[in-house]
């Protein structure tokens, strides 16, 4: 639901641009994301797309976790194999 006041404006290319090569500046990007997905000033077109990309940010780190619970062990016991 929108709240009036809030900027519904479309964005254009350029601020698309600066949404996604802020991302891949290494922490910042992540910083910016939080900041553009909790803010009630920025436009919602930004902070729903940032909302969506920590969602997405979590549930791969989640599957990573487990993958690495399940399988990181014989990947570290591989080496003794040889011995």
């Amino acid at each position: 639901m929108y709240e009036p006041g809030q900027d519904t404006t479309p964005m254009t290319m350029g601020d698309w641009l600066l949404t996604l090569l802020a991302a891949m500046i290494p922490c910042v990007g992540i910083i910016l994301y939080f900041v553009w997905a909790f803010s009630k000033t920025t436009n919602v077109n930004r902070r729903n797309f940032c909302r969506a990309q920590l969602v997405i940010m979590g549930v791969v780190l989640v599957i990573y976790i487990i993958f690495f619970a399940l399988f990181g062990s014989v990947l570290f016991s591989a080496g003794s194999w040889y011995y």
